[in-house]
């Protein structure tokens, strides 16, 4: 079946997730390369995750990878249990 073939139709919610911000840039540099929404380039990654399959191409990995260095992303698959907030504070 084509991926890109019939329509589904689904309801939206607004959601105020907070999101580390070099992976947020991250997300939405990534979305803007592929001219999707940060959502549609979400619902994917979370769809494909949920039936143990990978959302991107080597060629995409090559280019997060490239992201990653601009926006100074560090962060691996092994933070992802380990992340806490910065205090609140005076930003620079």
């Amino acid at each position: 079946m084509n991926p890109e073939g019939d329509k589904l139709v689904v309801e939206r919610v607004q959601t105020g997730v907070r999101l580390e911000k070099r992976l947020l840039k991250v997300l939405k540099a990534l979305a803007e390369l592929y001219d999707l929404s940060l959502g549609d380039l979400l619902e994917g990654i979370v769809l494909h995750a949920f039936e143990g399959q990978s959302p991107f191409s080597p060629e995409t990995l090559r280019r997060i990878a490239e992201l990653k260095r601009i926006y100074g992303l560090d962060l691996d698959a092994t933070a992802s249990h380990r992340l806490i907030e910065a205090p609140e504070g005076p930003r620079s």
